[in-house]
């Protein structure tokens, strides 16, 4: 986590750590791996903003912590020490998860 907390992303970039389901039940029943698919994760890290063509930037919406609905395709994977993340543009998340 320490290494990923260095990573900040650029512009209105974000650093998400996908959700992995669980492969069996609690009573210990393998589940297929269609199932298991996810397609969420958690915000580590969020850059500053996109700017205008007059400068302003326009903050991002997310924050740290953030659960978030991907798509199925894109972002770009980073190994960041022995974790895998992704990085997202913010117009690709499809919206958050709340509790």
């Amino acid at each position: 986590m320490a290494a990923a907390k260095r990573m900040i992303p650029t512009l209105n970039r974000i650093l998400v750590e996908k959700i992995t389901a669980p492969s069996k039940t609690t009573a210990g029943i393998l589940l297929p791996e269609s199932s298991t698919k996810l397609n969420s994760g958690k915000v580590i890290a969020v850059g500053p903003g996109s700017r205008t063509n007059d400068g302003t930037v326009i903050p991002v919406s997310l924050k740290e912590g953030d659960t978030v609905l991907l798509p199925e395709y894109g972002g770009q994977e980073l190994k960041l020490q022995d974790k895998t993340y992704h990085l997202f543009r913010e117009d690709d998340v499809l919206g958050t998860l709340h509790d």
